[in-house]
This record gives C-alpha cells, structure tokens and sequence, in this order.
C-alpha cells in the first residue's frame, strides 16, 4: 500500500469516526487493514527506527501516525 493509498484510508475513516483522535483513528485503520497490512506497516515502522523487534500492532499504529503526520507537514 502506498502512502497516498493509506492516506485516502486514513482520511474516510476520520470522516466516519470525527469524534476520535488520531490515534484511535489510526489503530481503526490497522484493524480494518488486517493481518497482511498490520506486518507490512510494523516492518516499515521498526526499519524506519532502525530496530529489529517492536509489538506488531502497536508499530503498525505508529507507522500510519508517521505517515499521516508527515503528510500534514510541519505544525505552525
């Protein structure tokens, strides 16, 4: 999945759950990806902190967060 990809994902389950932050949101987005996802986005998270072992989904959560955030740009 790109990022674009997981934006997009991200962004249609924010407009269904508006109450939730971001965190919750991301961890909703994980859950719906599935297993698969969950593996991909935990190894693109731990690479990306240069470690070999990390709690999957916990990582996986992190690595949509790093995304979502990077594309809002810096904060002001």
């Amino acid at each position: 999945m790109t990022d674009d990809e997981l934006i997009v994902e991200f962004a249609l389950t924010r407009l269904d759950n508006p109450d939730l932050d971001l965190e919750e949101i991301a961890a909703l987005v994980v859950r719906r990806m599935g297993a698969e996802s969950m593996l991909e986005f935990a190894s693109r998270n731990l690479a990306t902190r240069g470690e070999l072992r990390g709690a999957v989904f916990p990582s996986a959560v992190e690595h949509v967060l790093r995304v979502v955030l990077t594309l809002r740009g810096p904060a002001e």
